[in-house]
């Protein structure tokens, strides 16, 4: 247990006022060797998100086994809806972490604290607000997400998703909070979380879609299970004198303003995962309008939303630990740059920014060589027509991915060090700003081939400006990183 340290004597110098105001496990992150606290933050980190990835695969792949092809196209049609439950989830617990870690790293730890009363209200309330409100229109917003007349997939999606909604409040509880344990110094404990959420999901779904024979409604109510047990873990430690700061509801000073800056100071990967809801929505009505003539069967729209689902999963699979790079650096980030310690800074970027292309470059090799390994994974006794989608798709949708790390890193160093605005554009180029115009140009020109070309194109672009603007703001020391905000 830690517990707070006893009154400081009047310090003589800042580096004196900073050890004493700082609880030692966070001034750690300005004193520290910066690769050494990224390896200790980020493994846990690139953990968790790979567990927390399992979540939605690891509900695919038994799916797909244990119900048929088309369900796996049911589960498509709710991801936008998924998606911008994590967006809110995001919104408001990476931004809490990152105001955690400045406040911290600027010696005002009940500012820190309050932060964190006010990010765990915010979550049970708009997990709460908006479960109420999907489930009220459960059956219009389905109409909206892109299945087409006739469409098979659309009941399994309804069974699904319905079940998944009760339990979006432990959803936002447990990922909200994870980051903000980890902004603390305690990335093992969000860790932990999701190890407990993400391995009882593993056990309960084969029992309830293969021993209880539920189908989709079983691998919901297994993820609805599992969330519950996540959130429990976290929550028992953030209320827990273990913590360096706690959610105490009885010290919480209602402030808009902190609200505000909670905000934006996630906003920048908020409003990614709201583009990418947006995204995957236009994706998943172009899949159904090109699918059925592109392959040439009669549900050929399904087995096309279907495909999408498995390159969806398998690049979420790859791309998760890069944002555990990316959480496992903004601490780091954070805090020196609230200690005005620049060097650090720009060396915890570049160590971060290594890492997530090696990963990154892993999973595009993956797909050169292994493409029906992966597809077969998913679905043992696939029909020709999603084998054949499917493996176009991992091979074209995926030529940019070894770059796809950089451009991730390079928009979260933005937002973790007060610059929002910057982070906000490069995290919409490649969702909206470049994405949306090509699937609409090239899915008009090649149908459904012209809508997965349509993503490395934009990875391209938005990753050729994403270094220009990398570039200006390094090119000469300080650069951009000239003061931190007070």
């Amino acid at each position: 247990m830690i517990n707070e340290p006893p009154p400081p004597a009047p310090p003589s110098t800042p580096a004196a006022k900073l050890r004493q105001q700082t609880p030692d496990a966070a001034s750690r992150l300005g004193t520290d060797p910066v690769g050494l606290l990224l390896l200790r933050f980020s493994i846990p980190s690139i953990g968790g998100m790979l567990l927390n990835a399992l979540y939605n695969v690891v509900d695919r792949i038994f799916v797909g086994r244990g119900v048929d092809e088309i369900a796996l196209g049911g589960i498509s049609l709710v991801m936008p809806l998924m998606t911008l439950s994590m967006a809110f989830a995001m919104l408001f617990g990476i931004g809490a972490a990152n105001m955690i870690s400045m406040r911290m790293g600027q010696g005002k730890r009940n500012d820190a604290e309050n932060a964190l009363n006010h990010c765990f209200f915010l979550l049970i309330a708009v997990g709460l607000l908006t479960s109420v409100l999907e489930l009220a229109l459960l059956d219009p917003l389905l109409a909206l997400l892109g299945a087409q007349d006739g469409s098979a997939a659309i009941e399994y999606a309804r069974r699904y998703y319905r079940i998944i909604l009760l339990g979006q409040v432990f959803f936002q509880l447990s990922f909200g909070l994870s980051h903000c344990s980890r902004a603390q110094g305690f990335p093992v404990m969000s860790l932990l979380s999701m190890v407990f959420g993400a391995g009882l999901n593993s056990v309960l779904d084969p029992i309830f879609i293969f021993g209880f024979g539920w189908g989709v409604e079983g691998a919901a109510i297994a993820t609805v299970i599992s969330q519950f047990c996540a959130a429990s873990w976290i929550l028992s430690f953030s209320f827990s004198r273990k913590a360096l700061i706690r959610i105490r509801p009885k010290t919480l000073k209602p402030s808009l303003g902190i609200v505000k800056s909670i905000a934006a100071f996630g906003s920048a990967s908020a409003l990614l995962q709201f583009a990418m809801s947006a995204v995957q929505l236009l994706i998943n009505s172009s899949m159904g309008w090109y699918g059925e003539a592109a392959l040439g069967v009669a549900n050929g729209g399904d087995i096309a939303l279907s495909g999408m689902t498995i390159i969806n999963s398998f690049t979420m699979f790859i791309l998760m630990p890069v944002f555990g790079i990316n959480q496992g650096a903004q601490p780091v980030l954070g805090f020196n740059y609230g200690a005005k310690k620049f060097d650090r800074v720009r060396r915890a970027y570049f160590l971060a920014v290594i890492a997530a292309t090696c990963i990154c470059t892993a999973g595009f090799i993956v797909t050169r060589f292994f493409p029906l390994f992966i597809i077969r994974l998913f679905v043992p006794d696939g029909s020709p027509a999603l084998v054949s989608v499917s493996s176009f798709a991992l091979r074209t949708a995926l030529l940019v991915l070894p770059l796809n790390g950089f451009q991730i890193v390079s928009s979260n160093m933005f937002a973790v060090t007060g610059r929002p605005k910057i982070s906000i554009l490069l995290a919409m180029l490649r969702q909206i700003i470049l994405l949306v115009p090509c699937i609409l140009i090239f899915g008009r020109l090649w149908g459904l081939n012209g809508v997965i070309t349509a993503m490395p194109v934009a990875d391209a672009i938005s990753v050729c400006i994403t270094a220009v603007m990398i570039f200006l703001e390094f090119r000469s020391p300080p650069a951009g990183l000239k003061s931190a905000p007070r």
